[in-house]
């Protein structure tokens, strides 16, 4: 057995013998929900009590760090073990979205770890505090195994993600000295498909903004004004449907990238979109034609509707309603200029002859688009490291789906980003039921053990 496959087989064991549960349920017991105002302590928590301890543990130097526009701390761990080596950021964060107590199935709850039907349900399992254990317990095998890393690590732990990651671009470009690196190596979303190693490269940028139409002070009746004034119900509907086809292909032409590189159509020629048993079914006559699903959702931009609102749902009444409401939605890939966003929508509308539609972006954080190069030497490094310890091909996506605060690591640390998933789409993040299938973190576990140390291997890329 090589040291690699003994470090790999200690993650295994220690796995098995259920040391990781035992420390997941610990973490899962900690109430970090960022959105909660009450959880300040629960947030300080589980830096110290959790997070710095077994850092620490490992020969990690640890400090937290605050900044003015940050409502949680941060934590920054480093190992620095050979100024010639290479150094590898890390990240998770240690918040999570609101427990939803109520809504959970029977004899769950959030902060409780527990196994069902071979699953194990619990807050932050999946979102994020099970994937950036999961790389802390690899870096313990690694050294546990070979008597040091190889490499540099630093590790950045944030706890307020959920709320949109405030202070976080700021912290990054006060520290930047003390964040610098070769790479990022970390680990967030979902696996292309629970049994398949995944890495992603970068994320879709994403832009939440609201359509609204004010006709006038209170609604009126619809038998008496019915066919002599406008319902906004109705022209805020044509507004919205200008804007895509009736099978979603997006009609602004500013808002779709002018092709998809021949790197990105290679790395998606394998890969299958699939949510599992419990995910919804891809419906293949949507969206942009002549793309396959994996290139719609990882290449491309969609449109969303969120939520709309006219009259009064709960109790309609026989009036024409004075005004309409809609939360949309564009998530945008590398190609697409955030800047000609709105102004390019200001235009279509007024084109089409909607100028009575009011258009305003909300306070909601607004993430950019970034993707590192899928032909990067780094990038076919890490794969083939997955390949190796999995047996499995890996999938490479361009970019999650979803969004992240990737671009501060891109454009503000100027760093390759490779995240490597450890949840899958069906997992309810998020939601009620959070869960992760206990093979599916094994096997995350084993996966990072082989990377980190083939990173100490001293073979990795030179550029």
């Amino acid at each position: 057995m090589t040291s690699r496959d003994a470090a790999i087989a200690r993650a295994r064991s220690s796995f098995d013998q259920g040391e990781f549960r035992a420390m997941l349920a610990r973490r899962v017991a900690v109430p970090t929900e960022s959105q909660n105002p009450e959880r300040g302590a629960a947030l300080r928590q589980y830096l110290d009590g959790e997070i710095g301890p077994a850092f620490e543990a490992m020969g990690f130097t640890c400090r937290v760090l605050e900044h003015a526009k940050a409502k949680a701390p941060f934590l920054l761990a480093e190992r620095i073990e050979s100024p010639g080596a290479p150094t590898v950021l890390g990240y998770g964060h240690g918040d999570v979205i609101r427990g939803l107590d109520r809504e959970w199935h029977e004899g769950l709850s959030p902060w409780k770890l527990t196994e069902r039907e071979g699953r194990w349900y619990g807050r932050g399992i999946a979102d994020n505090k099970g994937q950036h254990s999961i790389n802390m317990e690899a870096m313990r095998h690694v050294i546990a195994t070979r008597g040091k890393l190889g490499f540099n690590a630093k590790f950045l732990v944030e706890m307020g993600e959920e709320t949109g990651s405030p202070g976080l671009r700021e912290l990054c470009t006060e520290q930047r000295g003390a964040l610098k690196a070769d790479l990022l190596i970390a680990s967030d979303g979902p696996r292309l498909r629970a049994e398949r190693p995944t890495v992603f490269l970068g994320s879709r940028g994403s832009m939440n903004f609201d359509l609204s139409i004010e006709a006038r002070a209170g609604g009126h009746h619809s038998g008496n004004w019915g066919g002599l004034i406008s319902n906004p119900g109705i022209q805020l509907a044509h507004a919205i449907a200008s804007i895509t086809s009736p099978t979603g292909q997006i009609r602004i032409p500013e808002w779709v990238p002018k092709e998809l590189p021949a790197s990105v159509r290679r790395v998606l020629a394998d890969c299958e979109v699939d949510g599992g048993s419990d995910g919804p079914q891809v419906e293949p006559w949507w969206g942009e034609p002549g793309l396959t699903p994996a290139e719609r959702v990882f290449g491309w931009s969609s449109f969303e509707v969120l939520a709309y609102k006219t009259g009064n749902p709960d109790t309609p009444v026989n009036a024409i309603p004075p005004r309409a409401w809609a939360r949309c939605q564009l998530r945008f890939v590398v190609g697409v200029d955030p800047e000609h966003i709105l102004p390019a929508l200001r235009r279509h509308l007024d084109r089409h002859g909607f100028g009575m539609v009011k258009l305003e972006t909300t306070r909601e954080t607004f993430f950019s688009a970034t993707r590192i190069d899928p032909d990067d030497a780094w990038v076919q490094w890490a794969v083939a490291s997955l390949a190796r310890t999995t047996g499995k091909k890996p999938a490479v996506l361009p970019n999650l789906g979803g969004s992240l605060p990737n671009d501060i690591f891109t454009d503000v640390l100027g760093l390759r980003t490779i995240w490597v998933p450890h949840s899958y789409a069906g997992c309810s993040q998020h939601a009620p039921n959070e869960h992760l299938p206990p093979e599916l973190l094994r096997e995350g576990l084993e996966v990072m053990t082989g990377l980190y140390w083939d990173l100490g291997s001293g073979e990795t890329p030179r550029d």
